[in-house]
């Protein structure tokens, strides 16, 4: 029987039992898809995060939710980062390399604070099914609607009048995942000042029905932010009911987005 090392790990904040909680399997060798969507299956959380060590001192990197495996994760990244530094397997002075489906990914420490160098996802108008606008309760409501230009992670994108009004929405989920076959986020202007956009993500397609803080969403959320608001750096807050802090920043075709991680649990699976 093998001892695989794991972490439970909440990302995007620095206070337990909040922001967006990640597993985090740390293998020797690759294993098969369905073994690693069994143990996603078995963690039951929004994402499982499974690296392997590869030559060049990087780490492929793959990410499942109970249900499927998704083409990028910024939380399940962050929650990597912060085991491979916590855990002594990369010293805190070096950027991490991640090799994935969405191509390389970095990541880098500031103190407590780690930076996530990101692909940013670019928007383009587009109509929302009627059956998707009626089950987010939005049939009667003035909205801007936007799809992801990527094909590999086409996210909607529904921009709604008040951050209260994001805030307000009360989904019904199962119509929501008859409704899309990908992700939803919406979003608004932030009003206290202290944030520039809060938004929420609803992936009930992903067997995800609202997902506490979403780092690839906000790689989409900081292309139509930085252009509607005019600037390059920004704060935001996503609004589930967990909550968490993503700072974001645009850099052309790149966006860095940055959080703090705090570890939870740390075991091994046996197998």
């Amino acid at each position: 029987m093998v001892e695989i090392p794991i972490f439970h790990i909440d990302a995007f904040t620095r206070e337990p039992f909040r922001g967006n909680p990640a597993a985090v399997c740390l293998l020797d060798k690759p294993r098969t898809a369905e073994w690693m969507q069994a143990v996603a299956m078995e963690m039951n959380l929004s994402e499982t995060a499974y690296l392997v060590p590869r030559p060049d001192g990087g780490y492929d990197l793959r990410w499942f939710t109970p249900a499927i495996e998704v083409p990028l994760c910024g939380h399940a990244t962050l929650a990597s980062a912060h085991a491979l530094w916590e855990s002594g397997n990369l010293a805190e002075d070096k950027e991490v390399r991640f090799f994935t489906s969405s191509g390389w990914l970095k990541a880098i420490k500031h103190g407590q604070n780690i930076e996530m160098d990101f692909p940013a996802i670019f928007n383009e108008e587009t109509e929302i099914p009627e059956k998707m606008a009626d089950a987010l309760g939005l049939k009667s409501t003035k909205f801007g609607s936007y799809r992801a230009r990527q094909k590999q992670n086409g996210n909607y994108l529904l921009v709604l009048e008040s951050s209260d009004s994001v805030i307000d929405l009360k989904p019904d989920f199962e119509a929501l995942r008859r409704s899309s076959d990908a992700g939803v986020i919406v979003t608004a202007q932030g009003k206290s000042g202290k944030y520039d956009f809060v938004s929420r993500f609803f992936a009930p397609y992903a067997g995800i029905n609202e997902d506490p803080v979403t780092g690839s969403a906000h790689c989409q959320l900081a292309t139509y932010w930085s252009e509607k608001l005019g600037k390059n750096e920004m704060l935001a807050y996503q609004a589930s009911q967990r909550g968490g802090e993503v700072k974001v920043r645009l850099a052309g075709d790149r966006v860095m987005l940055g959080g703090q991680a705090v570890t939870i649990l740390s075991g091994k699976v046996k197998c």
